[in-house]
Order: C-alpha cells, then sequence, then structure tokens
C-alpha cells in the first residue's frame, strides 16, 4: 500500500552546493540519500514529495558542509498482510514467479498459483498447469493477496513478499476475465441489447 508520510531527516549540503537555491538542493540531497531506503516499519520510500519545513543549518567543526533538519513528505510504499495487490510477473521460474509490486517483488509460489498441478516450461520459460491449459510467464498481469511479509532493511533486495492466487476473485488477469465473461448471460441471436 502507498502512503504519503510525514518524516523529519537531516542532510548534509557539501560546500560546493551552498552558492546554489537552497530548497531544490536540499530535496535533491534527500532523494539522494533516502530514495530507494528500506525500513521494517515505515516500508519502501519511493519518492520525496514535498519539503515542509527546512531548520538552521549547522556546521561542524572539520566539515565545511552545512547540515539542515528537514521535515518532508514522502511516498512510502508499505506491502501489508492480507492487501490485494495487482502486479506484472517479471520472472518465471521453476518453483513459481516473481510480480513486481511498485518498489519490490512478491514471490507467487507455484502452489499458490492454482489448484491444477503446474509444471515449468523452460523453453518458453513459463508455467502451464496441467489440465486447464492455462499458463503464466513474464509480463503478465495478476492479482495476488499477500499471505507474508519479511523486510530486510539491510538489503532490501532480500525482503520476501509472500503471495497467493488460491482465492476467489484472484489470479491472472486474462483468467478473470475469461470467467467472467463465461457467467454472462449470452444475448439471444437477433435481439438487441437495450
Amino acid at each position: 500500500m502507498y502512503k504519503l508520510m510525514k518524516l523529519i531527516d537531516t542532510v548534509r549540503i557539501p560546500p560546493t552546493l551552498l552558492g546554489e537555491e537552497i530548497m531544490p538542493t536540499i530535496k535533491n540531497a534527500l532523494r539522494e540519500k533516502l530514495e530507494g531506503q528500506v525500513d521494517k516499519k515505515l516500508g519502501s520510500l519511493v519518492a520525496v514529495y514535498n519539503i515542509d519545513e527546512v531548520g538552521e543549518g549547522h556546521i561542524l567543526v572539520g566539515d565545511g558542509a552545512v547540515y539542515y533538519d528537514v521535515t518532508f513528505e514522502a511516498i512510502m510504499f508499505i506491502p501489508e498482510l492480507q492487501e490485494i495487490i495487482e502486479g506484472e510477473v517479471v520472472e518465471a521460474v521453476g518453483f513459481g514467479v516473481f510480480v513486481g509490486m511498485g518498489p519490490m517483488d512478491g514471490l507467487l509460489h507455484v502452489s499458490q498459483i492454482t489448484d491444477d498441478f503446474i509444471s515449468y516450461d523452460a523453453k518458453n520459460a513459463r508455467l502451464v498447469t496441467k489440465n486447464g491449459g492455462k499458463s503464466i510467464a513474464e509480463g503478465d498481469h495478476v492479482r495476488a493477496r499477500i499471505v507474508a511479509v519479511s523486510i530486510n532493511e539491510r538489503e532490501p533486495k532480500e525482503s520476501k513478499i509472500g503471495l497467493t492466487m488460491r482465492q476467489t476473485a484472484l489470479g491472472k488477469l486474462q483468467w478473470l476475465e475469461e470467467a467472467r465473461r463465461k457467467k454472462q448471460p449470452q444475448e439471444a441471436p437477433g435481439k438487441e441489447a437495450a
């Protein structure tokens, strides 16, 4: 889930940038320092949105830079248990597919895709169901539920987000659309819709 949060941090402005206009300089410094960082409680900082307040600058002995305390708004991504997400399959492997959902990827294990038996088609880099003739591969769009979250602050790429599609209204979007069409009553020939 994306959230707009108000945060406070200290940013260092090197002496080479002190002649510049200060607000854009501080915003750029915050972006370089924080965007892409992950915190277990706050989530992943996607973007510095707006600067609300800049405190007085402080200079440390032996350092020509100025340090500012900054209050700012940031867009955060926080994966929450039981949240429904839509994302794109970024990789298909033998044990499941990785689904991109904003700044993080979640794993959709083969056991959580469908009730049907699934095998891996290495030649076409996709997972294929045994009986239903369905497949899922890179580039497909899916709707899934988050069932496990383990955020690693030090190595964000090592964070683990578990997904499932084995519930009603979840699955590959194409499969859901086909199922919806099958349920709609067919119009009788020769009759036009009102």
